[in-house]
């Protein structure tokens, strides 16, 4: 008896699972749509990028290899460098290909430091605090060591000048900054930093650039952006992750942090990843040829969404004097948004809180070192897009949104 009723429940079993199978594949046909709205965490990949980097595979031979095959992926390394420098505007062997912006932040801070001859107590390192975490970190690390290290100040979120030309010292050696902050979309403009150090005479002061999130919006010529050490991120710009490049000329010594077999001008050791590294320039090419009909219509999707949203009582927007079009980020005070991003997650919507490099912080650092409030800074809702995002989807987001915090306040405890 004890047989038959086993064979009774596995034939019970096995024809109930194609069926629950079924209906789970019908639940996934059914989903709503879905709308990425978290550019400035990771874009997707452009189709041109991913056309590159599948024409690049078969490329397989080690770039530094003598025979064909190493040629080969030697020649597509090169071409994609002087396409790139290209677009900087600089000579080729200005480019270091790198992992991503968090490798080139720290090759660009701490390799210009150890690479100076000075000790460590002798400089003086003046820095963004609302930063990437990636610079902040590396500036910090000095700072341990014995460097002097001093935040620069804000004035409504933005970079007060005049305060800057009274923090510099004589053994003032480096500035690092964010073009773009990847949380509030804040633009802060390394050229002025550089006419503030030309008015000073201190032109022998090093300017490092993070602008990982500024292609999509403005080329990016060395000559405008002013730097000397100027990151770049792959993913940020429909590439493909696991690249980046530091942009730095031959005349600045560097000292490597890691050592091995000396690619990359001996400053990055490590096989460079071919097919990456077509995906990534050809990107970079892409944000260029989009760039001016995507700012416009950019432009108008941040002034629906700001409009929407401050329609609905307490909410704030976090940005600087000047910002880019295509980041977003708001305060909805005394509600859970933790728990919105849940909710529009559910409803179709892709959308973040803060920088997914701090998703383990208690709010944003970024806003409370703007804003100095800990309840504005623990409630913030980032919203960001790129050229492949459509008008309609951000109203539908608008929608969600306005409909999703209406739901947190009627459930409010």
């Amino acid at each position: 008896m004890g047989a038959l009723v086993a064979i009774a429940i596995s034939f019970e079993y096995n024809t109930a699972l194609p069926q629950m199978q079924l209906s789970w594949q019908a639940e996934r046909m059914i989903k709503r749509p879905r709308t990425y709205l978290d550019w400035a965490s990771a874009a997707p990949v452009f189709p041109a990028a991913k056309r590159a980097f599948l024409a690049a595979l078969p490329s397989f031979g080690n770039p530094s290899a003598p025979h064909e095959e190493g040629r080969e992926g030697r020649e597509l390394v090169e071409d994609a460098r002087t396409r790139l420098a290209r677009l900087m505007e600089v000579k080729a062997d200005a480019v270091i290909f790198t992992s991503g912006a968090t490798e080139a932040n720290a090759l660009a801070i701490e390799g210009a430091v150890r690479g100076s001859g000075k000790a460590l107590a002798d400089i003086h390192i003046l820095y963004l605090p609302t930063a990437h975490a990636s610079s902040v970190k590396a500036i910090e690390r000095l700072g341990k060591e014995g460097a002097q290290v001093e935040a620069l100040t804000l004035v409504d979120g933005s970079i007060d000048l005049t305060a800057l030309k009274a923090q510099v010292r004589p053994e003032t050696f480096l500035i690092s900054l964010d073009a773009v902050c990847g949380e509030t979309g804040t633009r802060h403009d390394s050229r002025s930093v550089k006419r503030a150090l030309q008015e000073l005479k201190r032109e022998d002061i090093l300017i490092h650039a993070d602008i990982s999130q500024l292609p999509l919006v403005e080329s990016i010529e060395r000559g405008r952006l002013g730097a000397d050490l100027i990151t770049l991120d792959a993913q940020k710009v429909g590439g493909i992750r696991g690249v980046g490049a530091l942009i730095v000329e031959r005349h600045i010594p560097l000292r490597p942090l890691v050592e091995g077999g000396g690619q990359e001008r001996g400053l990055r050791s490590g096989t460079e990843p071919t097919a990456l590294i077509a995906a990534f320039v050809t990107s970079l090419e892409e944000c260029a040829h989009s760039r001016a009909a995507f700012v416009s219509r950019a432009a108008r999707m941040r002034e629906g969404l700001v409009n929407c949203a401050l329609a609905i009582d307490g909410a704030l927007v976090n940005e600087g004097k000047v910002h880019v079009p295509h980041i977003l980020n708001l305060s909805f005070t005394d509600r859970d948004t933790d728990y919105l991003v849940a909710l529009l997650d559910e409803a179709g919507f892709a959308v973040s809180t803060r920088s997914s490099c701090e998703t383990d912080a208690e709010g944003s650092r970024v806003v409370l070192r703007m804003t100095g409030n800990q309840e504005r800074a623990a409630s913030t809702l980032r919203v960001s897009w790129g050229p492949s995002t459509t008008e309609s989807e951000v109203e539908r987001f608008q929608k969600a949104l306005t409909a999703q915090i209406a739901f947190l306040d009627q459930h409010a405890s």
